[in-house]
């Protein structure tokens, strides 16, 4: 990875006004533990709350994909926008270095704003019980992020829409169509997040059941990932500088 560019990456990235948004975003985990562990009925189920509702629902369902898209899209979308993509593909540092360096960034970035806050939010909702859940949504949300980092890293290179086509993604995919049909789920990076966690816990199926086992789930989501990052480098390649103007 080229140190240069993720500096000036990471420069871009905390310097946008989106980032307040992200992080008041990636908080809302923990306002909702913290309503739940006030207004929760007495016979409420913690670990089902925390697994279903909260961790493998809002956060993996909604929250990591979109805080992802935001740093994943900002990363190359700002360049593209102030018109400093032509002087960044003038230097003679290499397409690979360049499009490593912006997708670990807007991962690493992506993990700052969330992870802390999800695993508070599951710790407030669990207490002392559920041993495992906090620990495997904690791996889950950091794979899915992973590849959910390195498909909109693809896609902002891809389309000056990116923003756009991963919203739809986000919630007509994997919000809308993943639930119709069960073999979207091998398509689905919101799967694999929720097979790898639960390789740290085992649930019951009325409190939680992921809907691909751990070991595919992680095979499928290093395969997209590197998939997408090659992706990413090839389109990288074959822009013109004209195409960043």
């Amino acid at each position: 990875m080229n140190p240069d560019i993720a500096r000036l990456t990471a420069r871009t990235l905390l310097g946008q006004r989106r980032t307040i948004l992200v992080v008041l975003l990636a908080l809302l985990p923990v306002a909702i533990a913290l309503l739940y562990r006030f207004a929760a009925p007495a016979d409420a189920d913690p670990e089902r709350f925390a697994a279903r509702a909260l961790l493998g629902g809002i956060v993996t369902t909604t929250i990591l994909p979109l805080v992802t898209l935001i740093f994943a899209t900002g990363a190359f979308g700002q360049d593209i926008e102030d018109g400093t993509a032509v002087y960044l593909l003038a230097t003679p540092v290499p397409r690979r270095d360049i499009v490593l360096a912006r997708f670990l960034v807007a991962w690493a970035a992506s993990l700052a704003a969330l992870l802390p806050a999800a695993v508070a939010a599951g710790l407030i909702v669990l207490g002392g019980s559920g041993p495992g859940i906090v620990a495997g949504f904690a791996v889950g949300i950091a794979a899915g992020s992973f590849v959910y980092a390195a498909a909109f890293t693809w896609l902002s290179i891809a389309t000056s829409r990116a923003l756009v086509a991963g919203l739809l993604y986000v919630f007509l995919w994997e919000g809308t169509l993943s639930g119709l049909f069960s073999g979207i789920r091998f398509l689905s990076i919101r799967q694999y997040a929720t097979g790898i966690a639960g390789a740290f816990f085992d649930l019951p199926a009325s409190v939680f059941q992921p809907r691909l086992e751990p070991a595919p789930a992680a095979v499928l989501a290093a395969l997209a990932a590197a998939l997408m990052l090659l992706l990413a480098v090839r389109r990288l390649q074959r822009w013109e500088a004209g195409e960043a103007a």
